[in-house]
């Protein structure tokens, strides 16, 4: 739609006014393709990257449908999405848009006090939106009717999915009417989401929207990169990385809680203001995180995919990948926090020699190059340093503020000269400002033919990967789930590489029953395993996971 304004979408005039004030002067290409139909009734699957604008697409819609009639006790407006962050976001969205509508909106998710939502819910609310599994709890428990429910949006339904919420996703839209409108968001379109769409949407409106394409002749808004380093140097190198980076804000992904808790700690002893963020966080800490990254008081935010999916972070300058995502849409879905309005964003990816591949499958099904950068060196870091300590004092010089300082001048220069004088000012400045560089170190450089999978062999060198058991003792972890949920191989190889710092060379022989699974893993790394995987889905499913304590009884025979 060229040009168009939200009023000639057809807007109510209180929406309008609302947008108006919020300083929104057109619609985005999302809002204006999602709008028109979604105000007719029709049901829509849409493809929308982070950052498109998506939220008011699906949210005046729903506020322009619910002015037209009374306002009743149950809600005719229900939003799943899945974590408890975007429940807020989302919330806040149709709070503002429909302020003078008088909208009744209540998000609903886990890790809040759940007397305070019923409460709500006997008073009356027009909108809900919340997390499945605790959506799911109020209808067990009688006090979320969606009998009155005219919208139903599934919001991030891949994200869900991948959080194991299928099955909840299924029972609660058999308790929303049959002629409800359903609109379906995603930043991808796997396979499970065109189930979904075919089994509960009619006949639906499709659109797919990415980023806001480049024009020819620009650069990319997102500078991305990757920088190849063995496991062992990765957060030296971070840090190196980001000294030379000197990003505003950046949002660091990490695959475990551990490792996020660890990096944090690193990362605030180097000097920067560093937040964790994961699933193991009470919502009143994580909220009081949000609020330091969102007031700029810390500048770091290091955090698991999950906790993170959702969050929009306005000054954000760079996205990390602490390690190579394991699916290219969680890459693009990551990047797309950045470059945002017309500013430059930069993606930098950590890759270990042995993640070769997976960057080149990124690569591909993004049809972008990943540019793979050296590691700075200490003389490029000394040389930022001075950089920095430049500019400081140029903006420093440009200021109004320093003839009170010019009696020190005068003293120094009867005994010493003036350009030593200002050697000395520069180096007490480069020292406050963090500039000494004495405890860094090389930090070893990986070939490319080593990145390539192509590793250089020396005499007597055994194949990287051969003799690993004779190298390293196995122990077995034992898994509460098997053969009759549907568990296969795959899916915990993928579970325990994914949320542990192992990689599938790692994993060693995998016994599979009716009831449990057996998986050897190094005997170093079996609490870390057991840890990482202990508040994880397999599957869908949550599953016991503990150390094998008696294998000979529990082998299958």
């Amino acid at each position: 739609m060229d040009s168009a304004s939200f009023a000639d979408l057809g807007l109510r005039e209180e929406l309008l006014r609302a947008l108006s004030s919020l300083g929104y002067e057109e619609p985005t290409p999302i809002q204006g393709e999602a709008i028109p139909p979604l105000l007719e009734g029709r049901d829509l699957l849409g493809q929308a990257a982070t950052g498109t604008g998506k939220t008011a697409a699906f949210a005046l819609p729903v506020l322009q449908r619910l002015a037209a009639g009374e306002q009743g006790t149950d809600p005719v407006g229900l939003v799943l999405v899945p974590t408890r962050e975007l429940a807020v976001q989302v919330s806040q969205a149709f709070h503002r848009y429909g302020r003078d509508l008088g909208v009744r909106v209540l998000p609903i998710y886990g890790g809040q006090p759940i007397g305070r939502q019923l409460q709500a819910l006997e008073r009356g609310v027009d909108v809900v939106v919340a997390t499945p599994g605790r959506a799911l709890d109020h209808i067990g428990r009688g006090t979320l009717s969606l009998r009155a429910v005219a919208t139903v949006v599934l919001d991030e339904a891949d994200e869900m999915l991948d959080m194991g919420f299928a099955e909840d996703i299924e029972a609660i839209l058999d308790e929303t009417p049959e002629a409800r409108q359903t609109v379906l968001f995603s930043a991808t379109m796997p396979s499970r989401i065109d189930a979904i769409a075919r089994r509960h949407l009619r006949d639906p409106v499709r659109i797919e929207m990415g980023r806001e394409p480049v024009a020819q002749g620009e650069a990319p808004l997102v500078r991305q990169s990757a920088y190849v380093v063995a496991r062992a140097h990765k957060p030296a190198a971070l840090g190196r990385i980001l000294d030379v980076e000197a990003p505003s804000a950046a949002i660091v992904f990490c695959r475990t809680r551990e490792e996020v808790d660890e990096l944090t700690e690193t990362m605030n002893g180097r000097g920067y203001r560093a937040e964790a963020l994961h699933g193991g966080m009470g919502q009143e800490q994580r909220d009081r995180v949000m609020g330091r990254v969102r007031a700029g008081t810390a500048d770091l935010l290091i955090a698991t995919d999950v906790a993170a999916r959702g969050l929009d972070v306005e000054h954000l300058t760079h996205v990390v990948n602490y390690n190579v995502p394991s699916a290219p849409e969680a890459y693009v879905h990551r990047i797309g926090r950045v470059g945002r309005a017309g500013r430059e964003g930069v993606a930098i990816t950590l890759a270990e020699p042995r993640e070769h591949r997976m960057l080149k499958a990124i690569e591909r099904a993004t049809g972008q190059r990943i540019v793979v950068e050296k590691i700075p060196t200490v003389a490029d870091l000394r040389a930022r340093r001075l950089e920095l300590t430049r500019a400081a004092l140029r903006e420093s010089l440009l200021g109004e503020d320093l003839e009170r300082f010019r009696v020190v001048i005068d003293t120094l220069t009867d005994e010493f000269d003036i350009v030593d004088v200002a050697l000395a000012a520069v180096k007490l400045a480069h020292e406050a400002e963090g500039g000494t560089d004495d405890d860094e170190v090389e930090i070893p450089h990986v070939s490319q033919r080593a990145f390539e999978g192509r590793p250089e062999r020396r005499d007597g060198d055994r194949r990287p990967g051969h003799g690993r058991t004779a190298d390293r003792r196995m122990a077995k972890v034992f898994f509460g789930i098997g053969r009759s949920a549907g568990v296969r191989p795959q899916d915990l190889v993928g579970a325990i590489t994914g949320e542990s710092s192992l990689s599938g060379r790692d994993i060693g022989a995998i016994e599979i029953t009716d009831r449990f699974s057996l998986v050897e893993v190094p005997e170093g790394a079996v609490r870390e395993v057991v840890a990482a995987l202990r508040h994880s889905a397999i599957r869908g499913r949550k599953a016991t996971v503990r150390p094998e304590r008696d294998q000979q009884k529990r082998r299958p025979r």
